[in-house]
């Protein structure tokens, strides 16, 4: 069921709101947040009263549908149900998104850790064995409600609605349209080198921003 007020301006997302939104999970906040990086979502540390910090992602207002963000939940969930070193968010009453105030979020537990050392061989070598087993994890359903990732709908769908509206100072356009021609033709070309494919469930955002790494990596915010 999508939430008709779930359209709620970020403006009105103010520190009693989020700390109202924790509490209306039962738990007891201590007054104590602290706003964590995150582009498209807002993201917060939230205190409590009897227990460890926890995170609360409130999701921004008309960009999935409750069906696509439960879709990413459950892969988080079946990630970490097979061990693989994944924050996924907290169940309540069975529940992984709320609602409050017109406004959608998670919890997550939260775990330290400091950018992995990218340089490092045995660093590579541990990613890219818990990155294969969540592709092998993803290949084993399809996604029914998120968006592909094509050259359409994330290529020339995003270009037409950059020239089409008024984002672009008059003398950049020239060099936007040149750019973008070139940057689709270049995509295009490895799409066709890539023939038959088969579309799998996956990570999607899994820069080093979203890795922590603590006696070994904790991958977090599947959320794109």
């Amino acid at each position: 069921m999508e939430h008709a007020a779930d359209v709620t301006p970020y403006y009105r997302l103010e520190p009693d709101t989020v700390i109202q939104a924790v509490e209306s999970l039962g738990l007891n906040c201590d007054g104590r947040l602290l706003a964590l990086n995150s582009y498209e979502n807002r993201v917060y540390q939230v205190g409590l009263e009897d227990g460890a910090p926890l995170v609360a992602k409130f999701y921004r207002p008309g960009r999935w549908s409750d069906a696509q963000i439960l879709e990413e939940h459950e892969f988080a969930l079946q990630l970490a149900e097979m061990e693989i070193p994944l924050v996924p968010p907290m169940l309540f009453a069975e529940h992984s998104l709320h609602h409050h105030a017109g406004f959608r979020f998670a919890l997550f537990e939260r775990r330290g850790g400091h950018a992995p050392e990218l340089d490092r061989r045995d660093t590579l070598l541990w990613l890219g064995r818990f990155m294969a087993r969540i592709h092998n994890v993803g290949a084993a359903q399809d996604f029914a409600q998120r968006p592909e990732l094509t050259p359409q709908s994330f290529g020339r769908d995003a270009v037409a609605v950059i020239a089409g509206g008024p984002w672009l100072p008059p003398h950049l356009e020239s060099a936007f349209n040149s750019l973008a021609s070139d940057l689709m033709q270049s995509i295009d070309g490895a799409w066709v080198r890539a023939g038959a494919f088969r579309r799998i469930r996956l990570h999607g955002d899994c820069h080093a921003g979203n890795i922590l790494w603590r006696d070994g990596p904790f991958f977090v915010d599947l959320d794109d």
